[in-house]
């Protein structure tokens, strides 16, 4: 059976999704873009930042079910520009310490609200 997932300290979904859904031993979070869950404004339009505004909402949902980075196995990343691939890889790496898990990335035409990055999470629960 599949159990919602919500946090005030992530931004609410902006449209009929859930943060995340829980579904045996693992747990789904839907993309999470650079917006700031106290203003519900998106961050400073520069990558670095929208980065790092992205990771802390993953952080948050992660904790809100007692959970770390190290639960991840897999992420996807969207990003408006590939060229801007060096930069997102150098800031998700410092979030994620040593844990590697796997990972996609991919270059789209838009992403919601204009943003630059856009990732979703597959964490595990053991």
């Amino acid at each position: 059976m599949a159990q919602t997932i919500f946090t005030g300290k992530a931004p609410k979904a902006i449209g009929p999704y859930s943060q995340g859904i829980q579904v045996g031993d693992l747990l789904f979070l839907s993309g999470q873009i650079p917006v700031d869950p106290e203003t519900n404004e998106v961050v400073d339009n520069k990558i670095v930042a929208q980065t790092n505004q992205v990771m802390k909402n993953i952080k948050a949902i992660l904790e809100s079910q007692q959970l770390s980075i190290k639960n991840i196995v897999k992420t996807t990343i969207f990003l408006k520009d590939m060229n801007q691939f060096a930069v997102v890889n150098e800031e998700y790496g410092k979030h994620l310490e040593d844990h590697r898990p796997a990972r996609s990335t991919v270059e789209v035409s838009r992403l919601p609200k204009d943003v630059l990055i856009e990732i979703e999470v597959i964490a595990s629960l053991k």
